[in-house]
């Protein structure tokens, strides 16, 4: 905290200096959100059915607030070798240094208040793996730059994407399968796995089966990006 008191960030948003967007690799990589909270501590079992039978990797971002309303199945998660656990953040904020807010949440209000978000879930998240997670996104995927560098600078990997799987979870499964269907190598596709009422599931049960007898091959973050 004190490295970095006193920093002044000039960027926000989804695309700012030192956030990973997209890979060098020939794959595509699938990410799913779980946010927790009201409304959001659901699990999309149609959507994980459907990677499991296509055998399609995955990395899985995950909240302190979803894991603590589903502790069970966090702990079957991080016992599939086809998923990879990642940090969503413990409160599911945007990621500041200053309270600046997205989609009308207010971020973390200080560097300390950021290291909280980052560490508390990096922390339960360790536990609950046996290994510390590579990746964070916070919620919202909004950050600052100094934001970024404290990520960084403890370890992680801050991730974002190339492709809008399914809008926040609110797009019909036409337009998901749509968007997904569209996906090129090294894109780092975002989804939810936590609202099983979306049309995620029913999109991805469309587009993996023509993206597959395409040739197109999935990994995992950890797969193809080194922290």
């Amino acid at each position: 905290m004190a490295e970095f008191h006193g920093r002044h960030p000039k960027e926000w948003g989804l695309h700012v200096t030192g956030v990973v967007n997209r890979t060098a690799s020939a794959k595509v990589v699938l990410t799913f959100d779980a946010c927790g909270g009201h409304g959001g501590t659901g699990c999309d079992h149609a959507l994980l059915q459907t990677l499991r039978r296509h055998n399609v990797p995955a990395t899985l971002f995950i909240n302190s607030r979803w894991i603590h309303a589903n502790p069970a199945l966090s702990a079957e998660l991080a016992a599939d070798p086809l998923f990879e656990l990642a940090n969503h953040g413990t409160a599911h904020l945007p990621l500041s240094v200053s309270g600046k807010s997205a989609y009308g949440i207010q971020g973390t209000a200080s560097v300390a208040a950021a290291y909280d978000e980052l560490m508390g879930n990096q922390q339960i998240l360790q536990e609950l793996c046996g290994t510390a997670p590579k990746f964070f996104r916070p919620g919202t995927a909004f950050y600052d730059e100094v934001a970024v560098e404290m990520t960084r600078r403890l370890g992680m990997l801050p991730v974002n994407f190339t492709v809008n799987g399914d809008g926040g979870a609110t797009y019909s499964a036409a337009t998901v399968a749509g968007e997904v269907g569209r996906v090129v190598a090294g894109d780092i596709v975002i989804s939810h796995f936590n609202r099983p009422a979306a049309g995620t599931a029913g999109g991805y049960a469309r587009a993996l089966p023509q993206l597959l007898d395409h040739g197109v091959s999935f990994a995992r973050l950890g797969d193809v990006l080194t922290v």
